[in-house]
């Protein structure tokens, strides 16, 4: 049966906006992909990202070059060859398990085959600011049991060090996005021994991430910009101790849960993590949390408005999709 392909780009709105060491946002820009049968639609959403030369327009562009092929049927398979690893293919791999879910009257979870979906624990992110606004941010979030603190460089000792106090009893995991040079690793690593962080994401550029090998450290350390799009995680092992997978740099479900095997069969932690999107981009990384050692998926928490319907959050607790949402 022919399938219609819609492409729609979207904006929502961030609560007090979003920064990082290379950004600062005030929305979250998504592309949305619906592939429908004339009796059952399926949606995947997709967050282009900036630091692998992603936009909306190249997304969108990209999407529209396997529309024909979609509609003669390309399967999920199929797709990992058609289309490069990135937001794009993610948006249309998430599509086609939804429409299979619905054609079928299974749970995407079932066809993915990891059981049966439970809550989970997403961490809630601080952004990045002055070591006084990010303890005011943690104050008001200390109830939540896993907060991740974005970072800078320079000055990330304070800023650690602000938040630890501001929430002595929150397990903390930090992202540096790369951040971190020779001026400041070491300090802010042992700022992060001394606070107790659990994790820390991405310190290094990835271009110069070898310096890890054989650093001793009694913090994990977890790549996420060196997991690039489409490349393996071999050799990840000799450098880090978990990998954050997200479905948009995977380029689906898909090949995110092969991701999933490949880093348990090399000792690999698991961190399931994500880009600012709604709880439609959320949703299928759901599935891949329920194998993680650490879940970030707060990215509905920090929108102004989500969409309806949504996921559930019950404080840090998220809920697996209903089928009115996602699979």
């Amino acid at each position: 049966m022919s399938l219609s392909v819609e492409i729609e780009a979207e904006r929502f709105e961030i609560a007090g906006g979003f920064k990082i060491s290379r950004e600062t946002r005030t929305h979250a820009q998504v592309v949305v992909v619906t592939l429908a049968d004339g009796d059952h639609k399926g949606h995947g959403e997709c967050v282009p990202y900036p630091r692998y030369g992603e936009t909306l327009e190249s997304v969108q562009t990209q999407i529209g070059e396997v529309a024909e092929l979609l509609k003669e049927g390309l399967t999920r398979d199929q797709l990992l060859e058609a289309m490069p690893a990135g937001a794009a293919r993610n948006a249309v791999d998430c599509a086609l398990w939804d429409l299979e879910a619905k054609r079928t009257g299974k749970r995407a979870f079932e066809l993915a085959g990891p059981g049966v979906l439970k809550p989970v624990m997403t961490a809630f992110t601080i952004s990045v600011d002055s070591p006084e606004i990010m303890a005011e941010k943690t104050r008001a979030a200390a109830h939540r049991p896993l907060l991740k603190v974005k970072l800078a460089g320079p000055g990330d000792d304070a800023r650690i060090a602000a938040v630890r106090a501001a929430a002595p009893d929150s397990t903390l995991i930090v992202d540096a996005n790369e951040a971190w040079d020779d001026s400041c690793f070491q300090i802010n690593m042992a700022a992060c021994e001394a606070a107790g962080v659990a994790l820390i994401e991405q310190p290094l550029p990835s271009k110069d991430d070898g310096l890890l090998a054989g650093l001793k450290r009694k913090v994990t350390i977890c790549a996420d910009e060196s997991l690039h799009p489409g490349k393996s995680i071999d050799g990840l092992a000799e450098k880090y101790d978990a990998v954050n997978i997200k479905l948009d740099k995977a380029g689906g479900l898909t090949a995110a849960l092969k991701l999933v095997r490949d880093a348990r069969a090399q000792d690999l932690k698991v961190m399931v993590g994500c880009m600012l999107g709604t709880s439609l981009a959320m949703a299928p990384a759901v599935v891949i949390a329920q194998e993680a050692d650490y879940v970030d998926l707060d990215g509905p928490l920090l929108l102004a408005e989500d969409r309806t319907p949504g996921l559930r959050f019950e404080g840090s607790t998220l809920y697996p999709p209903e089928p009115e949402l996602w699979g």
